[in-house]
């Protein structure tokens, strides 16, 4: 059985300083990293939802993105979960002096309530012009024309609390998604590790103010999805006196999907209640066989399976992270998902910036993440592996060493691998997509190196050294395409940060 990510904490909103060496310049990149989805066509009609990706897409990947309405024909399902503390604005200001920077990005910011570990955040949202009128309405719609754009087909929207701003946001991203693309699912995601004074009746209630929007995910036969994050906080009675609810007293029938933090064979037990099943997975490369095996036990048993795909986790308020092993966690669990016959997949998740789990187009890693996700997508959707039509580089690593340690008056909680995860790595992985075979020629810091790649997908790993690192696309003396991390390593550090970076050769650099 692999072992799940587990206990989730949740996060109410808070906020942190710059790693060191970031500039104000550096934050307010928008133009760099597409931050021009803004740009991209509208879904407020069904001709808008079967046209080409924006152009900015499809020059920007190696291959291309199918039109929405091509994608949206297969029966595979492709959410991100959506954690409502974490928009793209949290008070429409100047990303230089806006709520992030000021409070998350800082170790002193929240009157100092995150310095014992450097601060909450370690990234943030790719910064959001501010927006005049109903902002927090525009910045959504921008949020679901991104994740649209990169074909998925939905969020999955973790549900915290039934009053109170964060219930506020989530009926706001409801009314977005139908404003902005009525074929954009919202799937109802309670969080029972949140909601942890639900009655039946109350949460009933609740969704049930919820399942008004149209833009809440139904099946074709119109039953409510309702995936419980932590189903197994309430046993298979209680979800049981919950569905009655909901159809005794507001006429809606339930197709429930509960995720698990870890899929044990009791939790089996749950599958006459449910239409699917699901869990939360592992954030490390090495531990995805258990989804599959937990796929198949799904569907030995009739069910659905929603498979979770993850990039990578990093905890600073928990002092934890999970060795990802730069993009060798993505890639597995979204060829997981693709070799269990999964039905669904959750991208976990869109935009935990606490976590550091996310897809979402941020600060430090651009669309990189969402754009591999974007390739194996379409394979998983579609059944074929898309042609690749451009040479593509994807350069992944950490700004520091996983053994740097910041001093103990700079942060106190230092940040500890999982238990059970794979053994830290210091490394700089190139990972290359190609039309033809070619020569990649590498830097790392002031050691230079190269090494012949075939067509297709390859990851080539090399040491990380201080210093910028660098991948430059070779072949027959012509250079195709070239990449430069946008953040250096460093020695030494004032604080933590063991997130992998990303930078893609296929949208502008600084």
């Amino acid at each position: 059985m692999a072992d799940r990510s587990s206990g989730r904490t949740h996060r109410a909103s808070g906020r942190r300083r710059l790693v060191p060496g970031i500039t104000l310049g550096v934050l307010l990149l928008g133009a760099w990293a597409g931050i021009g989805t803004a740009g991209a066509l509208r879904a407020d009609a069904p001709a808008d939802a079967g046209s080409a990706p924006p152009k900015a897409y499809s020059t920007a990947l190696p291959f291309d993105l199918p039109p929405t309405a091509e994608l949206r024909r297969s029966a595979k399902l492709v959410f991100a979960h959506y954690f409502t503390p974490y928009p793209l604005s949290l008070d429409n200001e100047p990303a230089d002096r806006d709520y992030y920077t000021r409070n998350y990005l800082t170790p002193d910011g929240e009157k100092g309530k995150h310095r014992a570990y450097g601060g909450l955040l370690r990234d943030r949202p790719l910064p959001a012009a501010p927006e005049a009128g109903n902002w927090e309405l525009a910045h959504l719609r921008q949020e679901i024309r991104t994740a649209r754009d990169a074909g998925l087909d939905g969020f999955t929207l973790d549900l915290l609390s039934e009053s109170g701003r964060n219930r506020d946001r989530a009926e706001l991203l409801l009314t977005a998604a139908h404003e902005e693309d009525p074929g954009f699912r919202i799937q109802l995601m309670p969080d029972m590790t949140a909601l942890t004074a639900a009655t039946p009746a109350s949460l009933a209630e609740s969704l049930a103010e919820l399942a008004r929007h149209p833009s809440a995910h139904r099946l074709p036969d119109g039953r409510l999805v309702v995936s419980p994050f932590k189903a197994e906080e309430k046993d298979p009675d209680w979800w049981r006196a919950m569905m009655r609810a909901l159809e005794s007293r507001h006429g809606i029938r339930t197709a429930l999907v509960p995720l698990f933090l870890d899929f044990t064979p009791d939790r089996e037990s749950y599958a006459a209640i449910s239409h699917g099943l699901s869990e939360w997975g592992a954030r490390t490369p090495d531990r995805q066989a258990g989804a599959v095996a937990d796929a198949r036990r799904a569907h030995r048993l009739g069910k659905i399976w929603m498979h979770p795909v993850s990039v990578q986790d990093a905890r600073p308020n928990q002092g934890l992270f999970d060795e990802a092993g730069n993009t060798e966690t993505l890639r597995a669990s979204w060829e997981a998902a693709i070799e269990s016959d999964a039905d669904w997949v959750q991208l976990t998740t869109w935009n935990d910036y606490s976590e550091g789990s996310h897809v979402a187009p941020s600060l430090h890693n651009g669309h990189a993440y969402l754009d591999l996700s974007s390739y194996y997508l379409t394979r998983f959707k579609t059944g074929a592996w898309p042609k690749i039509l451009r040479d593509t580089l994807y350069l992944t690593a950490r700004v520091q060493f996983v053994d740097d340690v910041p001093p103990a008056t700079r942060q106190p909680q230092v940040i500890r691998p999982r238990p059970g995860t794979a053994t830290p790595r210091d490394t700089v992985e190139v990972l290359s997509f190609l039309t033809a075979p070619a020569d990649v020629r590498t830097r790392t810091g002031s050691a230079g190196d190269s090494h012949r790649a075939p067509s297709g997908v390859h990851a080539h790993l090399l040491p990380l050294r201080t210093g910028d690192s660098s991948a430059t696309v070779v072949r027959g003396g012509t250079t195709t395409t070239t990449v430069t991390s946008r953040y250096p390593a460093r020695r030494p550090v004032d604080r933590q940060d063991l997130q992998y970076y990303a930078v893609t050769s296929g949208r502008a650099q600084r």
